[in-house]
């Protein structure tokens, strides 16, 4: 008898418990739903810019010698590597830069980098022994990088080596033969940034007679939107 009386309680209290079970999830549920609905709003504000600047890692800023159109990779291992076109001003000259750098670790506000340039030139007005000819010049340059960023002013300096080719447009003469040599590169520049605005300055000269076109000073202002 005592036993039957167990077993009736047992089955009676079994539908009760599996109602419980399955009423406490949603009893949980409308308990955390009230407390948010009574919980005052978060607030959402944008962080001030000058905050964000400051967590950003030195690092990732725009090295020195970054030009305004030149495309920034980051790699994993601190290396910095930068691409540009070339485009002298009046025309004659067009071509590429790549640009490896990194920053010292202990030192992350100084630039080092190596840079590498390929420019072709048609039809160039230059002189040769006294004769006024036209050349198409092919130029290789590998040049040494040095800069230094103080805040959101940088500068740099490259010192290097081109060696370059002549070819005078018109070859009817032995005068006018094919030219080449090695020239020395040389040049400093400043870059300013200022939230989207940037400054830039830069000189550059390859100390080769035949290759004053490349001799170049330019200034630039940019506002990226």
């Amino acid at each position: 008898m005592r036993y039957a009386l167990g077993m009736v309680a047992s089955l009676t209290l079994l539908p009760h418990l599996a109602m419980a079970e399955e009423v406490a999830p949603h009893a949980l549920h409308d308990s955390l739903h009230a407390s948010l609905r009574d919980s005052p709003p978060l607030d959402y504000t944008e962080a001030p810019r000058q905050y964000l600047v400051a967590l950003t890692p030195a690092y990732l800023d725009p090295p020195s010698y970054a030009s305004k159109t030149s495309d920034l990779m980051h790699l994993d291992n601190g290396l910095i590597l930068e691409g540009s076109d070339l485009q002298t001003p009046d025309g004659y000259t067009s071509g590429f830069r790549v640009t490896a750098g990194f920053s010292p670790t202990n030192m992350p506000r100084v630039d080092l980098g190596a840079e590498f340039t390929y420019r072709e030139s048609e039809e160039v007005p230059t002189r040769l022994a006294d004769q006024a000819l036209l050349v198409n010049t092919t130029t290789l340059g590998g040049s040494l990088l040095a800069g230094v960023r103080l805040g959101q002013f940088g500068l740099y300096a490259k010192s290097g080596f081109a060696e370059w080719e002549g070819d005078p447009v018109t070859q009817g003469e032995a005068l006018y033969m094919a030219t080449a040599g090695t020239a020395r590169i040389q040049g400093f520049g400043a870059r300013l940034q200022h939230n989207r605005l940037v400054s830039r300055l830069e000189f550059e000269e390859i100390d080769a007679p035949n290759m004053a076109h490349l001799n170049l000073v330019t200034a630039s202002l940019h506002f990226a939107f």
